[in-house]
């Protein structure tokens, strides 16, 4: 198990706003736990606000760059704040956070996810990493 998936999500959370995350531990797993934790505490809209700017930092501080090809990617990014939402508008609330973060990496874990929705071509285009594009395989549920 990836040791941002050992760390409670607070501390995940903490170690990731703080950028003493280490890099290595800044897998996908670690993005979506982090987006659910925005998402519950801020809401979609301010989540994906503040994912924007947290992400990006964090590239810049392990070292690497938001550029055309590398880094932050608005398409992804928006995507999965979306079906983050999308989970947290039906599931029970009151459950401990680490269980709702286990079923949403049960739900929508697959790194492949977007490839449902969107070609190779169009996800992975510069226009897509700088900005939202819509989806072309299939509309977003």
């Amino acid at each position: 198990m990836p040791a941002s998936e050992q760390l409670p999500l607070s501390d995940l959370v903490a170690a990731f706003l703080d950028r003493t995350l280490p890099k290595a531990a800044w897998t996908h797993h670690a993005h979506l736990r982090t987006g659910l934790w925005h998402v519950l505490r801020f809401g979609e809209a301010d989540a994906l606000d503040r994912l924007r700017v947290a992400i990006a930092g964090y590239n810049e501080s392990v070292g690497g760059q938001n550029t055309d090809t590398a880094g932050y990617h608005e398409t992804v990014t928006r995507f999965y704040v979306r079906v983050i939402a999308a989970f947290v508008a039906r599931c029970d609330r009151s459950r401990p956070v680490e269980e709702l973060a286990e079923e949403l990496l049960a739900e929508a874990g697959d790194k492949e996810l977007p490839l449902r929705y969107y070609s190779k071509e169009r996800l992975f285009s510069v226009a897509a990493r700088r900005g939202w594009v819509e989806p072309d395989l299939r509309p977003l549920p």
